[in-house]
């Protein structure tokens, strides 16, 4: 496995959020073209290989981390006005659907069972 600007193997973070059925085709219209500027904040704050995946109205996103302080540079995506933006058009559209593990979050962390390395 390759390692990450750290000089260590990325961290692995999936989470799911639901889509409501009323909002999904625009929540997929939106992530056909994904602002630049959200996709370069996310890459400055150390995130590579980010999918979000849809199964009916259950949206599951991973991510690896190649950075260092997840929380500090998680921080500076949430303080950047474009990717504040962009989530006033994206957030509307999910619902919560798991336990809340992260209060007040939409996107809630999934644990990781196995991983093929």
């Amino acid at each position: 496995m390759g390692t990450g600007m750290s000089g260590r193997a990325p961290e692995r973070h999936a989470l799911v959020v639901g889509v409501r059925p009323e909002h999904r085709e625009r929540y997929l219209e939106l992530h056909r073209a994904v602002w630049p500027q959200v996709e370069q904040t996310l890459r400055e704050a150390n995130v590579t290989n980010y999918s979000i995946f849809i199964v009916g109205d259950t949206l599951f996103a991973y991510y690896e981390y190649v950075g260092d302080d997840h929380d500090a540079d998680l921080a500076r995506v949430a303080e950047d006005p474009v990717s504040r933006e962009w989530w006033t058009h994206t957030d509307p559209c999910q619902t919560r659907i798991a336990e809340e593990r992260i209060p007040g979050a939409l996107w809630q962390p999934i644990d990781e069972i196995w991983h093929l390395s």
